[in-house]
């Protein structure tokens, strides 16, 4: 109810409208919220923290290598969730992500949740319709913290498949196995601190990590973009 009443008032004092797709752009249209933490041990609060907006990062990531798609900008959801004054983890439900999809223009929202349990990893994510605000689909993995890279990549590509979206061909999708495969967690956890920094509006301290992430492990190009990004910003 609370968002609801939220989303209501926003829309009704101009704070956020409705967002189409260019007419010149026809791709179907994908956003991801933040993941939700649903009880980890093992690692520090933060770092679990993090994990919400670097997960969502890294699920997107790989859904835009797939030129098929129209991916909707992380920032994008951040900044209409802040505008709604919501706390997105562990609020989201079908419907409240469904009107979150209608207001920036996509097909299918994603939403789910993750749980590390000292290292065993386990995703659960749920894709919501916009158009029925029902769930069509549920997705779960499992396997070890250090695998979680390619845990995502693979996620990324059976969501397509079981959404009869446009898919992307075998040859790039086992490029990209290969490469996550090459990825460390210490590289995904850095990143994702340094994700959560920034939507603090710590920006030095983002730098300092995104930094930190590009010269350790350079083969994780998106660190340098960020860095770029955030400095150029």
């Amino acid at each position: 109810m609370r968002w609801r009443s939220a989303f209501a008032l926003a829309l009704a004092a101009g704070l956020v409208a409705p967002q189409v797709a260019s007419a010149q752009d026809t791709r179907p249209g994908v956003a991801v919220m933040p993941f939700s933490d649903g009880g980890s041990y093992g690692q520090d609060k933060e770092d679990f923290e993090a994990l919400s907006v670097g997960l969502q990062d890294m699920l997107l990531t790989e859904l835009a290598f797939n030129d098929q798609l129209r991916v909707v900008e992380r920032g994008r959801i951040r900044d209409l969730l802040q505008e709604l004054e919501l706390d997105a983890s562990g609020k989201v439900d079908a419907s409240s992500a469904a009107e979150v999809g209608k207001l920036v223009g996509a097909r299918y929202m994603i939403f789910g949740s993750f749980i590390d349990w000292y290292g065993d990893f386990r995703l659960n994510v749920r894709v919501v319709s916009v158009e029925t605000g029902e769930i069509v689909k549920v997705n779960r993995a499992r396997d070890d913290r250090e695998n979680l890279f390619p845990m995502v990549v693979e996620l990324a590509n059976s969501l397509t498949e079981d959404l009869d979206l446009p898919a992307l061909s075998r040859q790039a999708f086992e490029q990209r196995m290969e490469r996550s495969e090459e990825i460390p967690h210490e590289a995904l956890r850095l990143y994702s601190k340094a994700l959560l920094y920034a939507d603090r509006g710590d920006t030095d301290r983002a730098i300092e990590l995104f930094s930190q992430v590009a010269t350790e492990f350079p083969e994780y190009t998106e660190a340098q973009e960020a860095l770029r990004q955030l400095q150029q910003g």
